[in-house]
């Protein structure tokens, strides 16, 4: 996890600026995942898990502004912005911890995580979603808002072409264009959306299903009964 640690904390300041020109439909994306999180309780504990500089939470909080927030990520200088997005805020910790070994703490009401755990390896992804599913008190909601990759070669190189095509079309500069790209194949791990279905459903998590996806862009969503 060092290298993406170092790449993450390398480009912390522009990595909101950026978001709605990498990601497309970056908003209902978003969006998708909030209106999936649910919660038994008022004020919910919530983790986020790889929460960067905050922006999945910023969401989430929209929905549940009187949560009690724990931030996690292994980037201290994702989480810097974290705490500047929500200086002031009562019931916000954060923790500079690397999420795939590192203790989750809980148990929480709802678990979120947005385009962080594809950067797993596949056997650390598995592992993680089990930890999760501990953390979670009894009703818990893990979503996770992330990529997936191709369920075929052929599908992998038509949604590779689609986001390409996005990027392409953005007002970023050739040169931040060529970064996203190396970031891209030096980082992610895409695994099969039914791949990741199965595991969290293995894990033993109740309602597994996905409610959004955009070619590579996917929200799945799993409850602990």
């Amino acid at each position: 996890m060092e290298h993406i640690r170092q790449a993450f904390n390398r480009f912390a300041q522009d990595y909101d600026t950026q978001r709605e020109y990498i990601i497309p439909e970056m908003r209902q994306f978003y969006g998708t995942a909030v209106w999936a999180a649910e919660s038994k309780e008022p004020v919910p504990e919530i983790l986020d898990i790889g929460a960067g500089t905050g922006l999945m939470s910023a969401w989430i909080l929209q929905k549940f502004p009187q949560a009690h927030l724990t931030l996690v990520d292994i980037a201290e200088n994702m989480l810097d912005i974290a705490r500047q997005r929500f200086s002031g805020r009562e019931h916000t910790r954060y923790v500079v911890s690397d999420y795939s070994t590192g203790e989750l703490g809980g148990p929480y009401d709802l678990a979120c995580s947005a385009l962080s755990i594809h950067h797993l390896a596949s056997e650390n992804k598995r592992r993680l979603f089990k930890r999760i599913f501990l953390a979670l008190k009894p009703g818990g909601m893990f979503v996770n808002a992330d990529q997936a990759d191709g369920e075929t070669p052929y599908f992998r190189e038509r949604y590779q072409d689609y986001w390409n095509e996005f990027l392409m079309s953005g007002p970023m500069t050739e040169a931040q264009h060529q970064e996203i790209l190396k970031r891209r194949d030096e980082l992610d791990r895409n695994e099969k959306l039914s791949d990741q279905l199965i595991w969290l459903r293995d894990t033993g998590f109740s309602d597994v299903d996905v409610v959004y996806r955009n070619r590579t862009f996917i929200v799945t969503v799993a409850r602990k009964r």
